[in-house]
């Protein structure tokens, strides 16, 4: 038997391939692991000569689906908008929040006034409650600084939890997040200083693994958010967005334009931006935690996006002020729910898609020999149960790359 080489077995895989049909399952399947890798999957009765030797670990009928990625998430923040969600629900408006402030800005300034000390140690709750839920693959964003700074302490917290965690963690640039008070009615100053001084300063650490921003009204306009997705792409950094949140500025297809990994909300898609994202390759992130939390009406072109044949990917959205989730297992709900998108679809935007979104798709997100041996095992028979339930968690056990990792994953 060689070291490192172990077979999955008694199991049904959904591996979500492409090549495959719905969930792609198999039925009493085997996965054989070398070190991190999975070197065949199928029904274990055509299990290779040369693995039939190799230990073999029975997951009793369980399901097997690869682990799961959430793809766009604002996890390491200071500070907390609990007070601001009370006033807002005891009548409170806007503005009178923001008097008292709330908003982004006391994001901000708690952001600011946090060492990197407290920003992790903060964060890492919310990280563990996606963990315990499968996930093996994590995004974070900063832009609850906007200013050199902050914006570096930041990526530096993201950068130390994919150390401290089994999760790979891809850190995403979002200084053009909003727009901070000492810029106040200079928008196009504070883009320059994004662009001149801040992402220099973020490529030469070698923190960011993408760019984002934010266009929106109330952020940032196709014109601004360009200059800085020019400026990234300079620097060897690939790129994302916020975009048609709120209204339909166009960003999606600016965007797109920009070749850009995702795009992400869409409530306000509209079909030039589609085709753009089609003929990018663009996936789009629906974020149904902020569409429920914001209590929104307006759906995103969820038929629209499928006839184009757009990938659709899912995430929390992890944030103080929107987004307050840290579950992908109700986010699936959601997105059932709220979007009527098909748990086959949702499962799909988790995993698969998800790691398209992030640029992944070559090595994770679905089950297949050659892709990293990053598998969830799950206390259900079907993979419709994991949309279904709500409130429930029936992870059984989870392995990072080859690594049981179900009992030290919070250690």
């Amino acid at each position: 038997m060689t070291s490192g080489r172990t077979v999955l077995t008694n199991l049904t895989a959904a591996t979500l391939s492409e090549q495959s049909d719905g969930y792609g399952l198999i039925h009493s399947a085997a996965i054989a692991i070398e070190d991190d890798t999975i070197c065949w999957i199928g029904p274990k009765l055509e299990l290779p000569e040369d693995w039939k030797g190799t230990a073999q670990t029975d997951l009793g009928g369980r399901l097997a689906t690869p682990s799961l990625v959430d793809c766009h998430t604002h996890i390491v923040y200071g500070g907390s908008r609990a007070r601001e969600f009370e006033m807002r629900l005891n009548g409170a408006t806007y503005e009178e929040i923001a008097r008292a402030g709330g908003g982004i800005r006391s994001t901000v300034a708690a952001t600011r006034a946090a060492s990197e000390e407290d920003l992790l140690a903060d964060a890492l709750p919310r990280v563990d409650a996606l963990l315990a839920e499968g996930v093996t693959l994590l995004e974070i964003k900063s832009g609850y600084g906007l200013d050199l700074n902050t914006e570096l302490k930041m990526l530096r917290v993201a950068r130390k939890i994919g150390e401290l965690r089994p999760v790979k963690v891809l850190t995403t640039f979002l200084g053009a997040h909003a727009l901070p008070p000492e810029y106040e009615g200079r928008s196009d100053a504070y883009i320059s200083f994004v662009c001149n001084e801040v992402l220099p300063a973020v490529q030469a650490e070698n923190l960011a693994d993408a760019v984002d921003a934010f266009c929106e009204g109330i952020a940032f306009s196709p014109e601004q958010v360009s200059r800085v997705f020019d400026r990234a792409q300079e620097l060897g950094l690939p790129v994302k967005i916020h975009s048609e949140q709120l209204s339909n500025l166009g960003g999606t297809a600016m965007a797109a334009s920009h070749k850009a990994l995702s795009a992400d909300h869409l409530e306000y898609l509209d079909a030039t931006g589609i085709a753009s994202m089609k003929e990018a390759g663009t996936v789009a992130v629906l974020l149904p935690g902020a569409f429920y939390f914001l209590r929104e009406i307006q759906h995103p072109p969820l038929q629209e996006l499928r006839d184009a044949g757009v990938p659709i990917a899912l995430a929390t959205d992890a944030n103080p002020g929107s987004s307050p989730l840290t579950s992908l297992l109700l986010c699936m709900n959601m997105a059932c729910t709220l979007f009527r998108m098909t748990p086959q679809e949702a499962l799909a935007g988790i995993t698969r898609n998800a790691a398209q979104a992030l640029g992944q798709a070559e090595t994770c997100g679905t089950l297949e020999a050659g892709k990293q041996a990053n598998i969830a095992i799950w206390d259900v028979k079907e993979p419709a149960e994991l949309a279904y339930r709500i409130g429930f968690n029936p992870l059984n056990r989870l392995y990072f790359l080859g690594k049981d990792i179900t009992k030290t994953q919070a250690n």
